[in-house]
């Protein structure tokens, strides 16, 4: 979002802006007489709802800073103001507002410049939440997708173990298959042997009786022959 993008809000706007979000509950009477106490509230509200700061980290930062100090005690509030206008003075130039945010702006607030600011912020939440919901559909069908996946993923891998069984399996069987096509050659050779022996025997059956056709011819020759003969 550029600079020229911020419309500034009014107060009920942003009053109102705040309660939606579930930001802060604030009246018109707290922006205009803001305190240092309702500035940091608020602004540290704003801070965590854009993700700049988080509780957990806030914390972490605020006694890293103490740790530096000879005596920490004297310095507890200052720590704090420092650490929280650190966070949204960064906040404040990454979304291009047009003026700068000062430590004036924390410690002794001026209302129409709270008022800018708290629009602009509350601006770029409201650009950041549209595109959000603008990506929404976007992010639940990457979401499915990736389910999807999952689940091929899941099929495949089950699939690949049923492979490697039945892998497993034959290797296992491969002995008994190779055995049984061994006695198979053996069984087919001897079919092989028996076919040719038998081929053989057809043909020696066969001149056998060529042979014997050929005695009987020559025996009722020879019967014909002593019969003209007496």
């Amino acid at each position: 979002m550029s600079k020229n993008e911020y419309p500034k809000l009014t107060v009920q706007e942003i009053i109102s802006v705040l309660a939606e979000s579930q930001i802060a509950a604030i009246t018109e009477k707290d922006l205009k007489n803001a305190s240092l106490d309702f500035i940091s509230d608020l602004f540290t509200r704003l801070l965590i709802y854009l993700d700049i700061l988080h509780e957990e980290d806030h914390g972490q930062l605020y006694f890293a800073a103490l740790d530096q100090l000879e005596n920490p005690d004297h310095h507890v509030g200052l720590v704090q103001t420092m650490t929280l206008y650190s966070g949204i003075k960064e906040a404040v130039t990454s979304i291009g507002c047009l003026m700068n945010f000062t430590l004036k702006d924390l410690i002794r607030p001026d209302a129409a410049r709270t008022e800018y600011f708290v629009s602009a912020i509350l601006n770029f939440c409201l650009h950041k939440d549209k595109k959000r919901n603008l990506l929404r559909p976007i992010y639940e069908d990457l979401t499915d997708l990736d389910e999807q996946q999952k689940e091929w993923e899941a099929k495949m891998s089950k699939l690949d173990a049923e492979i490697a069984e039945y892998n497993e399996a034959r290797e296992r069987e491969l002995p008994l298959v190779e055995e049984v096509d061994a006695k198979v050659k053996d069984l087919r050779q001897n079919i092989q042997d028996l076919n040719k022996h038998q081929v053989s025997r057809r043909t020696s059956i066969k001149k056998l009786k060529e042979k014997i056709e050929e005695q009987e011819k020559k025996a009722s020759q020879a019967e014909f022959d002593l019969l003209q003969s007496v």
